[in-house]
């Protein structure tokens, strides 16, 4: 019998009572030739989350995809942290559980990895929900990300190990830790945005008004930029440090 070819992608989704998006997101990640692996990290749920990874898993492996759940201490840098550590793919892709992949996602991003002076990345974003309102602030998302390399995880960013590893991981930060990684990695080698896109919830922005939320994360973004403490801006974010899953 043929050895298993090890997985050349890990896909690692952190989550906290994520039950009614999770299926959404798992069900969108396709198969690919060169090995893909998918690594669910809970913080702590109390919904069906973990019912659904057990419910999704034989699907997956039916298309060769191996799906795992962990535990971590709730905290999206912590959990995302504690699934690479047990990751076996050469690259690493962190998902929103609210966010789904595009078809041959795992083929664009070990496709860009190919470069070596590629070392990670993210997606065009894109709303799942209707809206001009949406639509524009997806528009400024990628501007921002071709214009200055800030990458956000509802982009799905994807990165090398060996190159995550030397970095430390991400930062334990209760908020902006995406932003932060993707610094980081802008200083050691060049990041790409795909020109797939992911589809991502926009519950965040329906449940508090567009306008007014859009309001709210750009004073947040540009407080953080000016180097403000994120575990204040965290409290004012509204989900503290054990934001993870949206």
């Amino acid at each position: 019998m043929p050895a298993l070819a090890l997985p050349a992608l890990t896909v690692i989704l952190p989550v906290i009572d994520e039950a009614d998006w999770l299926a959404l997101a798992l069900r969108a990640i396709d198969d690919d030739p060169r090995g893909l692996e998918v690594i669910v990290v809970d913080g702590g749920s109390r919904d069906r989350t973990l019912q659904v990874v057990a419910e999704e898993a034989p699907a997956l492996a039916a298309r060769g995809i191996p799906l795992r759940a962990g535990r971590a201490a709730p905290g999206r840098a912590i959990q995302m942290n504690a699934g690479a550590a047990v990751a076996a793919g050469s690259a690493l892709l962190f998902l929103h559980a609210d966010t789904q992949l595009p078809r041959g996602a795992a083929g664009a991003v070990l496709d860009a990895l190919r470069r070596p002076e590629v070392v990670g990345g993210a997606f065009r974003h894109r709303f799942t929900e209707p809206g001009v309102g949406l639509r524009l602030i997806s528009a400024g998302s990628n501007l921002r990300a071709r214009c200055r390399g800030t990458l956000y995880g509802d982009q799905a960013l994807f990165v090398r190990r060996d190159v995550f590893a030397a970095l430390g991981g991400f930062r334990p930060l209760p908020i902006f830790e995406d932003a932060d990684l993707s610094a980081r990695l802008r200083a050691t080698g060049r990041l790409v945005l795909l020109p797939l896109a992911v589809r991502t919830s926009a519950r965040r922005y329906l449940r508090g008004g567009v306008a007014r939320t859009l309001v709210e994360m750009t004073r947040l973004k540009l407080a953080y930029s000016r180097g403000r403490d994120p575990v204040a801006l965290a409290r004012r974010y509204g989900n503290g440090a054990g934001r993870a899953g949206a």
